[in-house]
């Protein structure tokens, strides 16, 4: 009786530890996109943004004329993209945040990062954004490797742009309601 108590709330356990909790997908420019022909202000659409853990932000672009560069915040505000930390050229990329901080990005081809198209992604160490994201199961990435260095996705693995109100809030029920049920079941054996 014990051994069957103890196997049950192991079992639920990895079940709610194993549980991924999907952010929202942010594109980066709206409808626009990542570009420096219009007069965009990434400043302002960041800004009207609550990043947190788990979201993801697409950068959509025309790869002919454009790229994505995560840079330093020196190199970020020097629209220096001779050291970064990736670079993305497919014309349909995405970062996925796995922690609180800044995340700059800027287009490495002349001229366009000192015309505006640069984006600081600030994602608050706070809980006013809601829980963050559990680990994933044990042989699943969250990304696929860039061009060089870590956090993108591959275009096919994006998921599709979710609402406002989907994501963590319903995961957290599901641990919580599974966590009612454990309790109930240890309490039966």
């Amino acid at each position: 009786m014990v051994i069957k108590r103890v196997m049950l709330l192991l079992i639920v356990n990895m079940i709610i530890i194993s549980g991924v909790c999907n952010g929202e997908v942010y594109k980066v420019g709206e409808s626009s996109g990542w570009t420096n022909i219009a007069p965009l202000h990434y400043k302002s659409w960041a800004a009207s943004k609550k990043f947190r853990v788990g979201d993801i932000i697409l950068f959509e672009y025309n790869k002919q004329f454009h790229n994505v560069v995560r840079v330093t915040h020196k190199n970020f505000n020097a629209c220096n993209s001779t050291s970064p930390y990736a670079t993305w050229a497919t014309g349909n990329d995405s970062f996925t945040v796995t922690r609180p901080g800044h995340f700059y990005f800027i287009c490495g081809f002349p001229g366009h990062c000192h015309s505006g198209q640069k984006v600081d992604i600030r994602v608050p160490r706070d809980h006013d954004h809601g829980p963050t994201p559990g680990p994933l199961p044990s042989g699943l990435s969250p990304q696929s490797p860039p061009i060089s260095g870590p956090s993108p996705r591959s275009p096919s693995s994006v998921p599709p742009v979710q609402s406002p109100t989907s994501g963590c809030s319903s995961l957290t029920s599901w641990k919580l309601w599974a966590l009612v049920v454990a309790v109930g079941l240890s309490a039966a054996f």
